[in-house]
Protein backbone atom coordinates (compact mmCIF):
# COMPACT_ATOMS: atom_id res chain seq x y z
CA UNK A 1 0.00 0.00 0.00
CA UNK A 2 1.17 3.48 -0.72
CA UNK A 3 1.98 5.90 2.08
CA UNK A 4 -0.79 8.49 2.15
CA UNK A 5 -0.72 12.13 3.15
CA UNK A 6 -3.26 12.74 5.87
CA UNK A 7 -5.07 16.03 6.33
CA UNK A 8 -7.84 17.32 8.55
CA UNK A 9 -10.20 16.61 5.64
CA UNK A 10 -9.31 12.94 5.06
CA UNK A 11 -7.93 11.80 8.43
CA UNK A 12 -11.11 10.37 9.96
CA UNK A 13 -12.18 8.64 6.75
CA UNK A 14 -8.77 7.02 6.23
CA UNK A 15 -8.42 5.90 9.85
CA UNK A 16 -11.95 4.68 10.50
CA UNK A 17 -12.52 3.00 7.13
CA UNK A 18 -9.38 0.91 7.35
CA UNK A 19 -9.82 -2.68 8.39
CA UNK A 20 -6.03 -2.84 8.66
CA UNK A 21 -3.78 -1.38 11.34
CA UNK A 22 -2.82 2.20 10.50
CA UNK A 23 0.55 3.71 11.40
CA UNK A 24 0.46 7.51 11.40
CA UNK A 25 3.71 9.48 11.32
CA UNK A 26 3.48 13.07 12.61
CA UNK A 27 6.50 14.80 11.07
CA UNK A 28 7.95 18.05 9.65
CA UNK A 29 10.26 18.83 6.73
CA UNK A 30 12.80 20.60 8.98
CA UNK A 31 12.96 17.73 11.51
CA UNK A 32 16.17 15.69 11.15
CA UNK A 33 14.92 12.67 13.13
CA UNK A 34 11.73 12.71 11.02
CA UNK A 35 13.84 12.46 7.88
CA UNK A 36 15.63 9.46 9.44
CA UNK A 37 12.24 7.73 9.79
CA UNK A 38 11.30 8.11 6.10
CA UNK A 39 13.35 5.16 4.76
CA UNK A 40 12.17 2.96 7.65
CA UNK A 41 8.55 3.72 6.79
CA UNK A 42 9.17 2.97 3.10
CA UNK A 43 10.71 -0.39 4.05
CA UNK A 44 7.70 -1.16 6.24
CA UNK A 45 5.42 -0.25 3.36
CA UNK A 46 6.86 -3.07 1.27
CA UNK A 47 7.47 -5.56 4.09
CA UNK A 48 4.05 -5.18 5.75
CA UNK A 49 1.43 -4.73 3.00
CA UNK A 50 -1.29 -5.45 5.55
CA UNK A 51 -0.55 -2.14 7.31
CA UNK A 52 -1.68 1.28 6.04
CA UNK A 53 0.87 4.06 6.62
CA UNK A 54 -0.07 7.73 6.71
CA UNK A 55 1.90 10.91 7.26
CA UNK A 56 0.77 14.16 8.88
CA UNK A 57 2.91 17.23 8.23
CA UNK A 58 2.52 19.08 11.55
CA UNK A 59 3.34 22.46 9.98
CA UNK A 60 0.49 22.12 7.49
CA UNK A 61 -1.92 20.24 9.77
CA UNK A 62 -1.55 22.01 13.12
CA UNK A 63 -5.14 21.19 14.11
CA UNK A 64 -4.48 17.45 13.79
CA UNK A 65 -1.23 17.75 15.74
CA UNK A 66 -3.13 19.58 18.49
CA UNK A 67 -6.02 17.12 18.43
CA UNK A 68 -3.63 14.22 19.04
CA UNK A 69 -1.50 16.19 21.51
CA UNK A 70 1.66 15.84 19.47
CA UNK A 71 4.34 17.87 21.23
CA UNK A 72 7.48 16.19 19.90
CA UNK A 73 8.24 14.83 16.47
CA UNK A 74 8.47 12.33 15.07
CA UNK A 75 5.45 10.90 16.84
CA UNK A 76 4.15 7.60 15.50
CA UNK A 77 0.65 6.50 16.47
CA UNK A 78 -0.83 3.09 15.72
CA UNK A 79 -4.59 2.89 15.21
CA UNK A 80 -6.62 -0.31 15.13
CA UNK A 81 -10.34 -0.23 14.41
CA UNK A 82 -10.15 3.58 14.39
CA UNK A 83 -8.75 3.75 17.95
CA UNK A 84 -5.28 4.76 19.09
CA UNK A 85 -3.59 1.70 20.57
CA UNK A 86 0.05 2.76 20.83
CA UNK A 87 2.23 5.85 20.58
CA UNK A 88 5.98 6.13 20.05
CA UNK A 89 7.95 9.36 20.17
CA UNK A 90 11.34 9.81 18.53
CA UNK A 91 13.23 7.71 16.04
CA UNK A 92 11.90 4.17 16.28
CA UNK A 93 13.54 1.09 14.77
CA UNK A 94 11.85 -0.96 12.11
CA UNK A 95 11.87 -3.95 14.45
CA UNK A 96 10.06 -2.01 17.20
CA UNK A 97 7.45 -0.86 14.71
CA UNK A 98 6.96 -4.36 13.32
CA UNK A 99 6.48 -5.77 16.82
CA UNK A 100 3.97 -3.04 17.68
CA UNK A 101 2.02 -3.61 14.46
CA UNK A 102 1.58 -7.37 14.93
Amino acid sequence: MAIIDLTKENFQAEITKSDKPVLVDFWAVWCGPCQMMAPILHELETEMPDVQIGKVNVDEQMDLARQFRVVSIPTLIIFKNGQEVQRMVGVTSKEELKDALK
